[in-house]
């Protein structure tokens, strides 16, 4: 696809905001290297892919992959024999755990049988390293520091760092304490040469002995190492450097280790990108309300409802774009600033990003074809630099286009013709049209040409198009209108802003006759459509009501057979057990005759034993009605039990709320607290539910609060002395260098400036300061300086 293309349709931008949606830099590469493809199968498979994407985010989120840093550099650096450091390893680490977390997320997916076109293709090229991954992650966390757990050397060797840093802290806290702190200029224990030290007043050098490691900016404190601590600080360096030596080692190894498996590695970097990009067209794609387009085989472009990506959804106007199946030109007329550019870059655009594998914002149904070329000429383009007019300029394009342009390229024109005298810009446009016509290329062509509307009528593929303009309003109303052609409006306008009636009927009888003709039939296809398409609305309301009544008579009918069917089954078998609990009282009363009979021998049953049996076998017959609801007393019994009553909490099925009932209103209403309100609901309102148990508390101790720190994050030196405040200075980034404060805050006001000249070049001497500015505009600006820690 041509570069020149993708800048005048402004393809780069859409690149910009898709990439705003990755995780990973290979992603981000990815993104901004992507361009059109005019291959099918290629298209097919990114638009798949895409669609895959959608189904992932919809179903679950979408793909679980994080930032990732482009590993690739430490993979070539490990290949020419170098160590990686604890960061580039943390790193690689990163990947490989990302790896075994997006392998597991799809193998559950796999076994809900979730179906993907391409998603588990990707799946299989991922390799997992378990082992690797877990001693990576044990040896070096999440920062690139190398853990206590790398090694048992380590481990030994930091427990002893860690009692010798003990060591020497008691032996200095017993020389900064008691009589002894007279010596000094703060109580503290500070670092120099990463030695432990202690600031010691000028004039007392000599009481503690030892080695002077520092001066503060004053001269006036002198940062020794007293010479009690010498040997426990030389013993402690050693350490250090034990640790260092071991700390090199184990990043070497782990190094080595990988360099089995670089090839698996970088191309885990690789699909994770890809998936990467996949989650980040499935996220640009539900943002801008936008589907995955078929794909049509014979360029048959049909983009319902179409908007333009870059502008805002909630005020653009969405058009059916429409070309390839009954024409293959559409030429397009109508006022400036009707819309007719953002409609010619809206179907460029939509194409580029299709063949690019994007969602584009259409309705659902809509299709794209698959151009090998598309071009435009938009814009004016003239050049200074080679003297070119805006005509010649567009002509020197439109050479350009006509020597490449065929049957698989879709063209596009902005005032196709125009910068020149209309009757020759006009045969010029429709030449060009003919001959485009000629190679069977797809069209789309604005114009003002009155010309160019005739030549839309007579030419076979071709179509005339324009843009709607609402006389009443005098304003655009940016709708593409297929099959008619924009007429001038210039009288219509003329007469509502108050030109004479007299003036517009003279210029109407010098226009041509022939133009005038023209405008006439415009105007009454304007009315025809209109009267068409509020025919059209009606009847597909009156087809949607009717399609609403059939699909609720339907189920209503399918709705009243089942449950007629479910009451006669159900009748059936009452009836049924009825009959078997008659039959078996009948024959105990057949029974008991016998059994009479033969009790009183040959002698007959007496006359009153017959009708006693009769009457109970009429007995059997059920004869009972319904008894009603105020007559059963198991259920005045059941109702009595659930009887509201004050202090009980119940919920409100109105407004779906819980309350606690204070006291009836009435026979059947009740005042109900409702949090911080008071209502009056009705019983048949009020369903009593069970208390809500208070969550346990749960006491967590033994952490410390931030507040517990005695140093501050922020120095405030304003109304100091200079003397003062540089000392203070002094004293206070020791303290928050023990702290272990990465930056902190001077406040120095801005005043004469001298004060904060002297801490600027303070702070250029410290060696533990790595840099420091001035803070943000609305955090002091220059009265402020940041300070950041090495």
């Amino acid at each position: 696809m041509n570069t020149k293309v993708l800048q005048t349709l402004e393809f780069p931008k859409i690149l910009q905001q898709l990439q705003a949606y990755t995780a990973t830099k290979m992603g981000q590469e990815m993104v901004l290297t992507l361009t059109p493809t005019a291959k099918v199968s290629e298209m097919e498979r990114w638009l798949a892919e895409t669609a895959d994407g959608f189904k992932v985010l919809r179903l679950r989120g979408g793909l679980p992959v994080p930032k990732l840093n482009n590993i690739r550099p430490h993979l070539k650096r490990i290949e020419i024999g170098a160590d990686l450091n604890g960061v580039e390893l943390a790193q690689i680490t990163r990947v490989l755990s990302s790896t075994q977390e997006v392998a597991d997320f799809l193998a559950d997916l796999k076994d809900s049988e979730i179906e993907f076109q391409y998603l588990y293709e990707w799946q299989e090229q991922l390799v997992v390293l378990p082992v690797l991954t877990r001693d990576l992650k044990t040896a070096i966390d999440e920062d690139g520091r190398v853990t206590d757990d790398a090694s048992p050397a380590l481990k030994q060797i930091r427990g002893s760092i860690r009692r010798s840093e003990q060591n020497v802290r008691e032996q200095l806290d017993s020389l900064i304490r008691g009589k002894n702190a007279q010596y000094l200029s703060d109580a503290i224990i500070t670092m120099r040469n990463d030695r432990y030290v202690i600031p010691v007043k000028q004039e007392y050098r000599g009481i503690f002995g030892g080695v002077v490691h520092d001066q503060s900016a004053s001269g006036q404190t002198l940062f020794i190492e007293p010479k009690a601590v010498v040997d426990l600080n030389n013993r402690l360096r050693q350490q250090q450097i034990a640790e260092r030596e071991e700390v090199s080692r184990i990043l070497a190894e782990l190094s080595a280790r990988l360099v089995p498996y670089i090839r698996e590695i970088r191309h885990n970097a690789f699909v994770l990108g890809q998936m990467d990009v996949m989650n980040a067209k499935a996220r640009y794609g539900r943002d801008l309300k936008a589907t995955v387009p078929k794909i049509s085989p014979e360029n048959h472009v049909i983009l319902k409802a179409a908007r333009h990506p870059l502008l805002d959804p909630e005020r653009v106007v969405p058009n059916d774009l429409i070309i390839g199946k009954d024409y293959q030109a559409v030429v397009i007329t109508g006022p400036n600033t009707g819309g007719k550019t953002i409609t010619l870059k809206t179907l460029g655009l939509l194409q580029l990003m299709a063949q690019s594998g994007l969602a584009i914002p259409v309705t659902e149904e809509s299709q794209v074809g698959i151009f090998q070329q598309v071009y435009a000429d938009i814009g004016d383009e003239q050049s200074i630099e080679q003297n070119l007019s805006t005509f010649s300029s567009h002509m020197t394009n439109i050479v350009k286009i006509l020597d490449r342009a065929d049957a698989e390229s879709l063209v596009l024109f902005d005032e196709l013709g125009a910068g020149t005298d209309p009757q020759e810009g006009a045969a010029l446009a429709i030449s060009i049209l003919d001959y485009l016509g000629s190679q069977s290329s797809y069209v789309m062509a604005t114009t003002h040409y009155p010309e160019l509307k005739i030549y839309g009528y007579n030419r076979p593929q071709t179509i005339n198009a324009s843009m709607e303009f609402d006389v009443d309003t005098l304003s655009p109303t940016y709708r593409l209108l297929i099959g008619v052609p924009g007429r001038s409006n210039a009288f219509e306008i003329s007469r509502r802003l108050g030109l004479s009636p007299t003036i517009i009927d003279s210029a109407k009888q010098i226009i041509d006759g022939e133009s005038q003709d023209l405008n006439e039939m415009i105007a009454d296809l304007e009315n025809q459509r209109k009267m068409t398409e509020t025919e059209y609305l009606e009847i597909r309301h009156y087809t949607t009501e009717a399609e609403h009544l059939y699909k609720d008579l339907k189920e209503a009918y399918e709705y009243f057979f089942e449950e007629r069917e479910k009451e006669l089954a159900k009748g059936r078998q009452k009836a049924n057990e009825l009959v078997e609990e008659a039959q078996e009282k009948a024959e105990d009363i057949i029974a008991d005759l016998r059994k009479k009979q033969l009790a009183q021998g040959s002698g007959a049953i007496k006359e009153h034993e017959f009708i006693a049996a009769k009457t109970q076998l009429a007995d059997l017959k059920d004869t009972s009605e319904p008894t009603h609801l105020a007559q059963n007393k198991i259920l005045q019994k059941a109702k009595a039990a659930k009887k509201l009553k004050a202090g009980d909490e119940v919920l409100s099925n109105t407004y779906g709320q819980r309350g606690v009932l204070i006291a009836p209103v009435g026979k059947n209403q009740w005042q109900v607290q409702m949090g911080i309100l008071k209502m009056t609901l009705p019983t048949s309102d009020l369903t009593s539910v069970a208390p809500i148990e208070e969550p346990k508390q749960r006491i967590i101790t033994g952490v410390r609060s931030a507040e517990a720190s005695h140093v501050a994050t922020q120095l405030d030196l304003r109304g100091k002395r200079y003397e003062e405040a540089l000392a203070e200075v002094d004293q206070y980034l020791d303290a928050a260098l023990l702290a272990g404060y990465p930056q902190v805050t001077i406040v120095h006001g801005k005043g004469t400036g001298a004060l904060r000249q002297g801490i600027t070049e303070y702070l250029k001497n410290h060696r533990s300061v790595k840099k420091f500015e001035f803070a943000p505009a609305n955090q002091g600006g220059n009265g402020a300086t940041i300070v950041y820690f090495k």
